[in-house]
């Protein structure tokens, strides 16, 4: 074990570089849709507070890592929650251990390039905004100004002075006077809070609109009209056939017929995305194993120089 890498939340978020990154999960986002990934559902044992989940996964060409993460409510911040814990990557070969990796850097900027990567595949032109400004909100923010710093992002939450500060992030953030407002000019809707119930309202997102919702671990953080109304896109099946914590609170008991497109089929081209520039598209993220693998991966390979 003397050999293993290990890093703390600063080196790890270091060395997450952001087009990297944003490759690395395109390619376990298709490896899922392709059923090539071995990621069992996630577990999790429940505790008053929050919950401690685990999660397993493998991607060939990119490897075999395990995240121990929990998940607890801030009660000092309500609709804020934390995500603390370690990723452990292995030799997918001989299975050593390789590293140990802070997994609340690898847990919000694998999900924000994986929300990127819904709204670039699936939204239409047109102002970009940020609902949220915990952690996941400011590691969306960052991802944005370093792939797409010269398109305008908006920032909206409770707390004006966190919403400015959030918006700072980012050469061409602003924050919002409020959430209602901005959403209702949105094109893109990016969603990042730790809310028991919805903060964002179908009546509230205009024609054409692109709705990547990433919290709601603890709740659902949108309506139930929205997602009647929506095209329904997720980054694995379990996304809807499983109970949460592993399944999305908001994709439960969906009617007969409506269907939940994976989006590494539309990044494989495997599967159409928007059906017209009036459609209401919604991802709905759970998080996934193979997302951590691939942000593992670009650790590791920053680091010893392996990465591509």
């Amino acid at each position: 074990m003397s050999d293993v890498l290990v890093l703390d939340r600063a080196a790890t978020l270091a060395a997450l570089d952001p087009g990297r990154l944003m490759d690395a999960v395109a390619d376990a986002l298709v490896a899922v849709a392709r059923d090539r990934a071995s990621a069992p559902p996630r577990t999790a044992a429940l505790a008053p507070a929050g919950l401690l989940g685990a999660m397993p996964g493998y991607v060939p060409g990119l490897g075999l890592a395990a995240k121990l993460v929990s998940v607890f409510r801030d009660p000092d911040r309500p609709g804020r929650s934390s995500h603390r814990g370690v990723v452990v990557l292995f030799d997918p070969e001989d299975g050593s251990p390789l590293a140990v990796l802070d997994a609340e850097p690898i847990t919000a900027w694998r999900t924000a390039a994986s929300a990127t990567h819904s709204a670039l595949a699936l939204a239409g032109p047109g102002p970009v905004v940020v609902v949220g400004t915990g952690a996941q909100a400011r590691a969306q923010v960052s991802l944005l100004a370093a792939i797409r710093p010269e398109v305008p992002v908006t920032v909206a939450g409770r707390d004006p002075e966190a919403a400015r500060a959030t918006a700072a992030l980012h050469p061409e953030g602003r924050a919002a006077g409020d959430i209602e407002s901005a959403v209702r000019e949105a094109a893109t809707v990016y969603c990042c809070t730790g809310a028991t119930s919805p903060v964002v309202r179908r009546a509230w997102l205009a024609p054409g609109a692109h709705l990547s919702s990433v919290g709601g671990s603890h709740g659902p953080e949108i309506d139930t009209e929205t997602v009647r109304d929506g095209d329904l896109f997720a980054e694995w099946p379990g996304a809807a056939a499983t109970p949460p914590p592993s399944g999305a609170h908001e994709l439960q008991g969906l009617p007969a017929g409506h269907r939940v497109t994976l989006l590494g089929s539309v990044l494989a081209g495997d599967a159409p995305g928007r059906r017209s520039p009036d459609s209401l598209t919604v991802f709905k993220s759970t998080g996934h194993a193979a997302l951590d693998v691939a942000a593992a991966h670009v650790v590791h390979g920053t680091v010893t120089g392996g990465a591509r």
